[in-house]
C-alpha cells in the first residue's frame, strides 16, 4: 500500500514541530484540568513553562529510537489541535503503546481524534512495520473508547477499581489492535 501523504488523513495531518511550538501548546493545554484527568491517573497538576520545556527537550524531542511524537493539525486551517505518538516501541516484538490528546476543546467529539489515530496506525503498521499497537483508557471516558473502537481497537482487559475520581472508583481498560485487524478495516473502507 503506497500513500502520497503518509501522515495525512481526511481531517488532520501529523507534523513534527520545533520545541517552542510544542511547548506553547502543551503549556496552554496543561491548564485544562478536565483534559489532564482524561489523560492520566496522576493528579491534575499544573506545570511551569520551564518544566514543560525541560520535558519536551528531554523526553519528546530527544534521541529516543522507540518514540515517535507528532502534533495534530487540522487540514481545514492548519491549526494545531493536539498531539499523538507511539512510545516504548519494542522492535523485536513489533509492539508499541499509543497516546493521543486533542487539547482544543472545540474539536472534541468531531472525529479529529479518530482520524489522527487512523493516520498514526497507518504509520505504525505500514511504515514502522509494527504488529500490534496498545493503549489504556479510563472507563469514565466513553468518548475516547468509542473513538478507539472506530479506529479498530478492541478491549482486551481491565484493571478493576484502578483509580478514584469524583468519589467513585473506575476501571482502566486495556485496548489493542493487530496489523491484520487494521488491514481488514482499511480494506473495508476503500
Amino acid at each position: 500500500m503506497m500513500m502520497n501523504e503518509l501522515l495525512c488523513g481526511k481531517l488532520v495531518r501529523l507534523t513534527v514541530e520545533n520545541p517552542d511550538v510544542v511547548v506553547e501548546h502543551l503549556s496552554k493545554w496543561n491548564r485544562d484540568s478536565e483534559l489532564a484527568r482524561l489523560e492520566a491517573a496522576r493528579p491534575a497538576t499544573p506545570y511551569t513553562k520551564k518544566q514543560i520545556t525541560e520535558f519536551v527537550e528531554k523526553e519528546l524531542l530527544g534521541d529516543h529510537p522507540d518514540l515517535f511524537f507528532f502534533m495534530i493539525r487540522a487540514l481545514q486551517d492548519d491549526r494545531i489541535l493536539g498531539e499523538t505518538g507511539l512510545d516504548g516501541v519494542e522492535w523485536n516484538h513489533g509492539e508499541s503503546f499509543v497516546g493521543i490528546s486533542i487539547g482544543e476543546r472545540e474539536f472534541w467529539g468531531k472525529g479529529y481524534g479518530t482520524d489522527a489515530m487512523q493516520v498514526l496506525l497507518r504509520y505504525a503498521f505500514c511504515e514502522l512495520n509494527l504488529h500490534r499497537v496498545s493503549l489504556t483508557v479510563f472507563e469514565y471516558n466513553p468518548r475516547a473508547i468509542r473513538s478507539y473502537e472506530k479506529a479498530g481497537f478492541k478491549i482486551e482487559g481491565r484493571e478493576r477499581n484502578f483509580l478514584e475520581r469524583g468519589g467513585k472508583r473506575w476501571d482502566m481498560l486495556y485496548m489493542g489492535i493487530l496489523r491484520q485487524e487494521w488491514q481488514a478495516q482499511a480494506q473495508e473502507s476503500e
